[in-house]
C-alpha cells in the first residue's frame, strides 16, 4: 500500500558541532545537514512516507551537502527552488544532556526569501498533508507568503506546525503574535515544552491546551524530552511514555517525533482533510509510535533519524551509528 505523500515547508540549515581542535587556537567544527523542516522531511522518507521538500537550497558547499542527504533519503526535491542566497548555518554546543544550544548565521540566507510567485505553482492536489513551522514561517520577507500558502493548502490538506521557537533569531513576541492565526489554519499543533515555556511563560500544559484549542487547532502534541508527551484531542488529554534510550544528543528528536506521528497517521489513513475521524485512541497509538522514532534519533549523532528497518530493534534502543 502506498502512503499519502506529505508536502514540508522550510528550511534545511547546515548544523556545525564543536569538535576537538586538532591545534591550539583552532577552532574545529563538523557540519551535519539539518534544520526541523528538513529532519522531519528525512524522516518521513526513512520511514516509507512519501515526502516532497519545498525549500530554497543554496547552490553553496552546503547547499550541495543538503542535496546529498535528502536525496539519498529518499525526499522528494522536484519542487525545491534552486536559489541564489546562501545556506544558513547554526553553530552548536551540546550540554552534558546532550541538548542544544545555537548560535545562527542568518542574516540574508536563502531559507527566508520565498515569494508568492515560488510558491504558486506548487501542485497541492495530492497533498495529505502540508508539515511547516520553524524559521520559515516566522521571519520576514518569506514567513507572510508561507502563511498564505498554507491557508491555501488547508482548503485540501491536514496542516500540521512546529513553531520550533528560536529566540535568539525572532523575539518570542513575535511567534505569541503569530500564533492564534496558525492555530486557526493548523489541525495538528506540535511542540515541545521549552516552547510552550517562551510562548505562554507560566502556563501549564493544559491550560496552553485549551487556549490552543479555543483559537482553533484540534489536536495539540506536547513532547516533554524523557517524561514523554501530553496530547490534547478537542480537550481528551492522553500521557504518552518515553521509551528508553541511549542518549547520545537529542538533536533533530522533536522533528522525528512529528515525523513519526504523520507517518503513523498516514498510514492509518487518518491524514487529509481536518481530521473528522480521529480518535483519542488513534492518537495515543500514534505517539507511541513517535516516540520510538524521536528515542532512536536521540541515539545518533545529530538529527539523523531511523530507517523503518530499524524500529525493530528491541528495547533498549542502543546507539546508533550515522549512514
Amino acid at each position: 500500500m502506498r502512503l499519502p505523500l506529505v508536502t514540508v515547508l522550510g528550511e534545511c540549515v547546515a548544523d556545525a558541532f564543536t569538535a576537538p581542535a586538532t591545534a591550539p587556537g583552532e577552532l574545529a567544527l563538523r557540519v551535519l545537514p539539518g534544520g526541523g523542516p528538513a529532519n522531519t522531511a528525512v524522516a518521513l522518507a526513512r520511514l516509507g512516507t512519501p515526502a516532497r521538500f519545498l525549500a530554497r537550497l543554496s547552490d553553496d558547499v552546503f547547499g550541495r551537502l543538503f542535496r546529498g542527504h535528502l536525496e539519498s533519503s529518499g525526499v522528494d526535491l522536484s519542487a525545491a527552488v534552486r536559489a541564489t542566497e546562501p545556506s544558513t548555518l547554526a553553530v552548536a554546543e551540546l550540554d552534558a544532556q546532550g541538548r542544544a544550544e545555537y548560535s545562527f548565521h542568518a542574516r540574508g540566507t536563502a531559507d527566508w526569501q520565498w515569494t508568492a510567485d515560488e510558491l504558486a505553482v506548487t501542485d497541492l492536489a495530492t497533498t495529505a498533508c502540508l508539515h511547516s513551522g520553524s524559521l520559515a514561517l516566522v521571519r520576514d520577507p518569506g514567513g507572510p507568503v508561507v502563511e498564505d500558502f498554507l491557508a491555501r493548502a488547508s482548503a485540501t490538506a491536514t496542516i500540521s506546525l512546529d513553531p520550533n521557537v528560536r529566540p535568539l533569531l525572532v523575539a518570542p513576541e513575535v511567534y505569541r503574535a503569530r500564533l492564534p492565526r496558525w492555530c486557526a489554519l493548523a489541525d495538528i499543533l506540535r511542540l515541545s515544552e521549552d516552547d510552550l515555556g517562551l510562548l505562554l511563560p507560566g502556563c501549564t500544559i493544559e491550560r496552553a491546551c485549551d487556549v490552543w484549542h479555543a483559537a482553533g487547532v484540534p489536536l495539540v502534541v506536547v513532547t516533554r524530552g524523557k517524561h514523554g508527551a501530553v496530547a490534547s484531542l478537542h480537550g481528551e488529554r492522553i500521557v504518552v511514555p518515553a521509551p528508553p534510550a541511549d542518549v547520545v544528543d537529542t538533536v533533530g528528536a522533536g522533528d522525528s517525533f512529528t515525523a513519526g506521528l504523520l507517518h503513523h497517521l498516514g498510514a492509518r489513513g487518518l491524514l487529509g482533510g481536518r481530521l473528522t475521524g480521529l480518535r483519542v485512541d488513534d492518537v495515543f497509538d500514534a505517539c507511541v509510535f513517535a516516540a520510538h522514532v524521536a528515542a532512536l534519533t536521540c541515539g545518533a549523532v545529530g538529527p539523523n533519524p531511523p530507517w523503518a528497518e530499524e524500529l525493530r530493534l528491541p528495547a533498549p534502543m542502543a546507539g546508533r551509528a550515522a549512514r
